[in-house]
């Protein structure tokens, strides 16, 4: 792997890329606006969850449909996913993103249902579960056991990345990424304070990978699970505290400069 810049002088550029990036003035258009319109922690999870999964495809429209669940949910999503009855559930048996069908939605809402009865909160389950592993790569593997406990078989199963057949988990991460990092840049929500921040990997997509690759940060070409460990430890070095920071200055050098 060749690196042109010093790792200073890259460290330096980098957490300004950060500092420009992580700010209120990124939240438009953003899917993390979605949760942003919420004040309970588990209305934040489930809309953050929901944000996330479907984060894919046109921003925009990632966006829109996100707000459109949260709608149909009477933007109260933790009381309904508490209270949802099944003819309640058919509301979103329309419901379409992509691949993303009223069929997966209604499978994602019965395991919400369950798993807020059973632990009160997504923060709950995965503090739990990373405790007993000490690896957000296990937690991962143990989260879409969870969710996917009453249909193996589902198309809903597509959604969830399976890292452990070597899927990067982009939008998991990134799920992660906006529930455990807490600063003041107004974009993460920091709600789960038993995972500390320096446990997480890096939500890799198409345009932080590229932005990687040309900085000198990845070598490896596939934007898989294998290069997710490569860059979350090269990351590390620059701060081993909170590596996934540099979400923002990649994923902003990619989408906004075109880097």
């Amino acid at each position: 792997m060749h690196r042109s810049i010093p790792e200073p002088e890259l460290k330096e550029f980098l957490d300004f890329k950060v500092y420009q990036y992580n700010a209120p003035s990124f939240l438009e258009g953003d899917p993390v606006s979605v949760p942003h319109r919420f004040d309970k922690q588990q209305d934040i999870e489930i809309a953050a969850f929901f944000a996330a999964i479907l984060a894919w495809g046109q921003r925009s429209v990632a966006v829109k449909k996100a707000r459109e669940l949260m709608q149909r949910m009477d933007n109260q999503p933790w009381l309904f996913i508490l209270e949802a009855r099944k003819g309640e559930l058919r509301r979103f048996e329309d419901f379409v993103h992509r691949t993303f069908n009223g069929d997966d939605c209604i499978l994602f809402l019965r395991s919400l249902q369950r798993m807020y009865k059973e632990y009160g909160s997504l923060g709950n389950f995965f503090s739990r579960r990373y405790r007993e592993t000490g690896d957000m790569r296990d937690v991962l593997i143990a989260f879409r056991r969870e969710i996917l406990k009453a249909d193996w078989q589902s198309h809903a199963a597509k959604h969830l990345a399976k890292v452990e057949a070597n899927a990067s988990g982009k939008r998991l991460n990134l799920f992660l990424r906006w529930m455990v990092r807490k600063d003041n840049g107004g974009v993460d929500f920091g709600l789960w304070n038993d995972i500390p921040a320096s446990s997480l990997y890096i939500p890799l997509d198409v345009h932080s990978g590229n932005v990687a690759r040309k900085l000198g940060l990845l070598g490896r070409k596939q934007n898989d699970w294998k290069a997710v460990e490569e860059l979350t430890g090269v990351l590390k070095r620059l701060d081993p505290d909170d590596p996934v920071k540099y979400d923002f200055a990649l994923f902003g050098l990619g989408i906004f400069e075109e880097f």
